[in-house]
């Protein structure tokens, strides 16, 4: 799927069975959450906190990506609603990246080991 097709699949989802968006605020409140989540995942399963209940580590690494889809989800409603093209801003940013970064991360000495 790409980037462009996810914007017209997630508001025909919104439009058929969301009814309709929330709004920008909200939608940016809900996207925070989901972020949390992820990141609460990512603390488990990469850093050093531990889970709570066995039987939540054992469904964390498919539960990771879901949630990752949750932001992914939400991202591309206030897209929508803002009237952004993703695939295009991505493109330009890349470029940015490209061209700022040039040689900022090949003369950083932490990221060579």
């Amino acid at each position: 799927m790409t980037i462009k097709t996810a914007q017209k699949e997630v508001d025909n989802w919104i439009q058929t069975i969301g009814i309709r968006y929330y709004n920008e605020l909200t939608n940016m409140a809900i996207l925070t959450e989901e972020v949390g989540e992820v990141a609460r995942l990512m603390s488990r399963l990469y850093g050093e906190q531990s889970f709570k209940r066995k039987e939540d580590a054992i469904n964390a690494k498919g539960k990771l990506g879901d949630e990752m889809a949750d932001v992914l989800f939400v991202l591309i409603c206030l897209a929508n609603q803002t009237g952004i093209d993703l695939t295009e801003a991505l493109e330009k940013n890349l470029i940015k990246k490209s061209i700022r970064d040039k040689e900022r991360h090949a003369n950083n000495d932490k990221l060579s080991s």
